[in-house]
């Protein structure tokens, strides 16, 4: 089974560089679609390809906005807060409702925001989730806006580690792995950005942000797939800025994963990022990470 997750930078410009094709040829039974950016109504045709969509657009007009695409009609799907989206391949994805029962309140004000869908495949004993983890703020104690950003998106991690546990053990409960996929929006190691000196103190490579995501990570709870098929290696990275150099220069970040319950990842065969051959030929500021598991 092939898995991805991608952060498209906007659906309709992704589409417009070239997304549809990389969905057609690519071959991937789920794909983690992150930032879709966009209102149902305003969704290019064909956008989701042959696939069914699960999709938590979010209220936040060009904001957020995250999506599962899969090969069958899931089983179940959870999002939170209002306004999810269901349909089938080319057909308009129809609304129902979210909920946040059970949800820890430190989420609730993240609910209405298009951050987190999930859902149990049909076609496997898997539960999968999408993210888009806050970008914080690189905290500046003379500039109140970004210290409150920062805490917001410390308050979410603390809040969507509870979220993890619960989810994770509801999914055993139900005989299924589980795999979280995402921009976390956190590179975890030094590995795991080129430049990491001097990003110390910069948002994305906090020091309690990357303490945050080693506490989520362990044998027995959840794994960085990626980083277990690529051990010791620098990145392979996923994020590149548009601007400058970066990615000619190869100097980006590893801030998309996928984190799997310890039986799913003793599945996971090859993988890594769907780096494009050159600047003009990206779809999105991401590169898609894309596993293929033994299922």
């Amino acid at each position: 089974m092939r898995i991805a997750t991608f952060n498209v930078n906007g659906i309709r410009a992704a589409h417009k560089r070239g997304f549809a094709d990389w969905l057609s040829q690519r071959g991937c039974d789920v794909v983690a679609l992150q930032e879709v950016r966009c209102r149902p109504a305003d969704l290019p045709e064909g956008a989701f390809g042959d696939y069914h969509v699960a999709w938590q657009p979010g209220s936040l007009a060009g904001r957020n906005g995250v999506a599962l695409l899969t090969r069958q009609a899931p089983e179940a799907v959870r999002g939170w807060g209002s306004g999810l989206l269901l349909g089938g391949p080319r057909e308009q994805p129809e609304v129902t409702e979210g909920s946040v029962k059970g949800l820890p309140r430190a989420l609730h004000p993240f609910a209405e925001e298009g951050r987190y869908v999930e859902v149990d495949l049909a076609d496997a004993a898997l539960t999968v989730g999408c993210l888009y983890l806050p970008k914080g703020a690189t905290p500046d104690p003379a500039d109140q806006k970004t210290l409150v950003k920062q805490a917001r998106k410390m308050s979410f991690t603390r809040g969507f580690a509870r979220h993890l546990t619960a989810a994770r053990r509801a999914a055993a409960a139900r005989g299924r792995q589980f795999l979280v996929m995402g921009d976390f929006n956190i590179a975890h190691q030094n590995l795991d950005l080129k430049n990491w000196r001097s990003n110390q103190r910069n948002e994305g490579f906090l020091p309690e942000e990357r303490e945050w995501l080693g506490s989520i990570l362990s044998p027995r709870t959840l794994v960085d797939v990626v980083r277990s098929l690529h051990p010791g290696e620098e990145g392979p990275y996923s994020w590149w800025s548009w601007r400058g150099q970066a990615f000619t220069h190869d100097a980006g970040w590893r801030i998309d994963y996928h984190l799997a319950s310890a039986g799913l990842a003793a599945r996971a065969r090859v993988g890594g990022t769907d780096r494009a051959d050159s600047y003009e030929e990206r779809i999105s500021d991401h590169a898609p990470v894309v596993v293929d598991y033994d299922l």
